[in-house]
């Protein structure tokens, strides 16, 4: 091999190993140290920087990720208690005939939501007004035969004194004056059954609530022998019950918290709760307590309550399982409260991120207790002074360095 190819060999070896450059603009091999690369050189990895003092280049530190931190809110809480219950109507009516006829007219669509007074159905009415038609005419007949009585009494009570009539003919036309009067006492009460029968023809909404499917056609016989069949069902849904049972246990330890007094009817009404879907987040609907039963049911052991709240929009329907939070009027002083996304659960339970002095990431676990909202009670794990990470939890894991952003738990 010649010396020109012994050099070549050794020239390529060394700008494999990476000692050397190659400038593709000049063509020239390059082995100075010292010398800046040149436009066409290999650009150096990320996250280095050029060492000016001797020309070696040095990685640099990964900038901490910036993420929010907050220490917990410390506040009074009312300690609560947890059943499951079930939605129930305030009020529910089958709608029946009361007056025997065809069904004329259905004046609703299935499933309408209507208002107090609103028509509903129509039975057949022509017979109903042809009877109130029939008693207002004997009122005027008995009318008549009044105003002729007390004229003909007049008469005769004139003739007796001029010797020209009897007295018996003044008692029979007093007599007739006093059947007259009866007879339109009678005729009156006759006419306002009419009325009435005549007002049963119109099934009007009781109250403000929400039809289901009419369960008669019209055309047919209703209100007869027989078929005292509901035409309709309709459900009051604003405001709604919701009602559950709790365990004889929980009754006394209720009583216990308040100290065995005996709440009056209107200071059970008084007493707030809270209600949530199953598929609900927190307990977004507020109520009062409504109801209590007064004994324990020997069969079941537990004790009814029942609460009452508005349902403008028609979320809670009768039937559906709910969760009811009740107070149990005994609170725990400088709670610490998180929000409740900031838990993380492993197989060692209920955890938190809190950072060290150095704003490295440490994991916590904690024991919680009841939910206030979109926050959580931490019942221990946790002091007043931790900063605990509250979001971009991706960004973070134990050990991992951070850059806080404390914010505060409104």
């Amino acid at each position: 091999m010649t010396r020109k190819r012994i050099v070549l060999v050794s020239l390529a070896l060394l700008v494999a190993a990476g000692t050397i450059g190659i400038g593709l603009d000049s063509g020239w091999w390059s082995s100075s140290p010292g010398s800046a690369p040149s436009s066409g050189a290999v650009a150096a990895p990320a996250n280095t920087e050029a060492n000016t003092e001797t020309g070696t280049e040095v990685a640099q530190a990964p900038t901490a990720a910036p993420v929010p931190v907050a220490k917990p809110k410390v506040q009074t809480v009312s300690d609560t208690v947890e059943v499951t219950g079930n939605a129930a109507a305030v009020n529910e009516v089958k709608l029946l005939a009361r007056v025997v006829g065809y069904l004329d007219k259905i004046h609703f669509e299935d499933g309408a939501l209507v208002r107090a007074g609103d028509p509903l159905f129509t039975v057949q009415q022509d017979q109903y007004k042809a009877q109130l038609q029939q008693a207002q005419a004997q009122v005027q007949l008995g009318q008549a035969q009044l105003d002729y009585a007390k004229i003909e009494v007049v008469r005769y009570t004139a003739l007796v004194k001029k010797g020209a009539a009897t007295q018996v003919d003044v008692d029979h036309w007093n007599y007739e004056q006093a059947a007259a009067e009866a007879n339109i006492l009678g005729a009156q009460a006759q006419v306002a059954i009419a009325q009435l029968n005549l007002s049963y023809t119109e099934i009007v909404a009781p109250f403000d609530g929400q039809m289901g499917k009419h369960l008669v056609d019209p055309g047919n016989v209703v209100g007869g022998n027989g078929q005292q069949g509901a035409l309709a069902v309709i459900t009051q849904l604003d405001p709604i019950y919701v009602e559950a049972n709790i365990s004889s246990q929980m009754a006394l330890q209720v009583r216990a918290n308040l100290d065995q007094r005996r709440l009056t009817l209107e200071q059970i009404r008084k007493i707030p709760i809270e209600v949530a879907l199953s598929d609900e987040s927190g307990f977004p609907h507020k109520g009062t307590l409504q109801y209590v039963a007064p004994v324990v049911d020997p069969q079941t052991g537990t004790l009814f309550l029942r609460g009452v709240l508005r349902n403008p929009d028609r979320t809670l329907l009768p039937g559906l399982f709910v969760k009811i939070r009740l107070p149990m009027e005994k609170s725990s002083k400088g709670a610490l409260l998180i929000p409740n996304n900031a838990l993380q659960e492993d197989q060692g339970g209920r955890y938190v991120l809190v950072l060290d002095k150095d704003n490295v990431t440490q994991q916590r676990y904690v024991q919680i207790g009841q939910q206030v909202g979109a926050l959580r009670v931490i019942t221990s794990g946790l002091t007043p002074d931790d900063r605990v990470v509250i979001g971009e939890l991706w960004r973070s894991s134990p050990g991992t360095k951070v850059t806080p952003q404390l914010k505060t738990i409104d």
